[in-house]
């Protein structure tokens, strides 16, 4: 690693944030208003429960409410979309998370669409993407705003520059795509059918990668001086790039895990105390 790559601390920026919102939510508090996230998990997946429980935890330390309901495995759409519709007009609930993936059989995107806008606190319904497109969301993706309060945070420029993005999910590469555009980079969005991707990648002066894929991406695809964020996890606390290769070409780089993660989390709660302002 080169002595001027600088390694893009997440924990660091998680806690600035966290720490900032302990006013805002003091301030509720005196309103006789406490913030809550409703999690939603279906079925038993270890990983997914595994992720509830961090942000229930993230939600206790900082004085936010969050309430956790659980689902058996063979829940059907309309009866999931029944839950979400009760959360909805719950006046004591502002932000609503329904933890993905759900059991095959459940449609998902209709579950997502369910979440009222104003408690759409993870940026997955159609509209917030539209609003988020626009560049007016209240709540875009958590991740992908992780990202830009990441390089905001270490005051990394994206105008101008060429961001490549390995990924087109609706609540990551696509997203995260629109909001580096709106930050006046020149963004390329690719994906598993991107030909010559590692000669794509070679171009960047950003990667984002968020493809799914452990060590994906490769040392000699970044270009010398380039920024790398690694929004993947994978088994074994392990990104979508191979961090050792590529820190040594980067300029600056997140790790995994602490890099992007705790950023998304921290995001999550600042968006549902966002919320709970909105309609205190």
């Amino acid at each position: 690693m080169s002595a001027e790559t600088v390694i893009l601390d997440g924990n660091r920026v998680a806690a600035d944030m966290k720490e900032a919102l302990k006013s805002r939510i003091d301030q509720l508090a005196g309103k006789g208003i406490t913030p809550c996230l409703a999690t939603i998990l279906v079925g038993g997946d270890p990983s997914s429960a595994t992720y509830v429980k961090m942000k229930g935890n993230a939600c206790k330390r900082l004085g936010i409410r969050s309430i956790r309901i659980e689902l058996p495995e063979h829940t059907s759409t309309a009866d999931l979309i029944a839950e979400i519709q009760k959360l909805n007009v719950d006046p004591s609930v502002h932000g609503i998370l329904l933890q993905h993936p759900v059991p095959h059989h459940i449609d998902e995107r209709a579950a997502f669409e369910a979440i009222g806008i104003e408690k759409d606190v993870d940026g997955v319904t159609t509209l917030g993407f539209a609003q988020n497109a626009f560049g007016f969301a209240d709540f875009p993706s958590c991740t992908p705003a992780a990202i830009l309060a990441i390089m905001d945070y270490y005051r990394i420029s994206m105008e101008g520059k060429h961001a490549v993005v390995i990924g087109r999910s609706p609540i990551l590469g696509k997203p995260v795509s629109l909001m580096l555009l709106n930050r006046n980079a020149t963004v390329t969005t690719c994906h598993s059918k991107t030909a010559n991707l590692s000669e794509m990648v070679q171009l960047a002066d950003i990667v984002v990668a968020a493809v799914g894929k452990p060590k994906f991406v490769q040392g000699n695809w970044i270009k010398q001086g380039a920024v790398v964020l690694d929004a993947g996890y994978n088994e074994g606390n392990i990104g979508d790039v191979d961090y050792e290769a590529c820190k040594d070409r980067a300029s600056a780089i997140t790790p995994v895990p602490a890099g992007v993660g705790p950023v998304t989390i921290a995001t999550l709660l600042k968006h549902t105390v966002d919320a709970a302002e909105k309609l205190a």
